[in-house]
């Protein structure tokens, strides 16, 4: 998971976010918002990750940033895929529950 992320979701969660987004009171945010957030991230990453790749081809770029910036969405992207793996795990749990 990245290092990053992990805290962001650590802070909501000590921040009173409420597990659904439907709940969140003032001043709080909901799981909603703090998977959009990890999303925007995600995706802020993954646009640097491809200006430096396109810097590095012009030739105004050097070969570490761009490895340091594609780490960093790979790691991004295995992370939300891993929080939508859980949430797909979770609904499937709550569906094979009996009523």
């Amino acid at each position: 998971m990245n290092p990053l992320m992990a805290a962001k979701a650590y802070a909501a969660i000590q921040d009173g976010a409420s597990p659904v987004g439907g709940g969140a009171g003032v001043g709080q945010s909901g799981f909603a918002d703090m998977l959009t957030s990890v999303m925007g991230d995600m995706t802020q990453s993954s646009r640097a990750a491809e200006t430096q790749m396109a810097s590095a081809v012009q030739g105004q770029g050097s070969m570490i940033d761009v490895v340091t910036a594609v780490s960093s969405a790979e790691a991004s992207l295995e992370t939300v895929m891993a929080v939508r793996d859980q949430v797909i795990q979770a609904y499937q749990e709550i569906m094979r529950m009996p009523i």
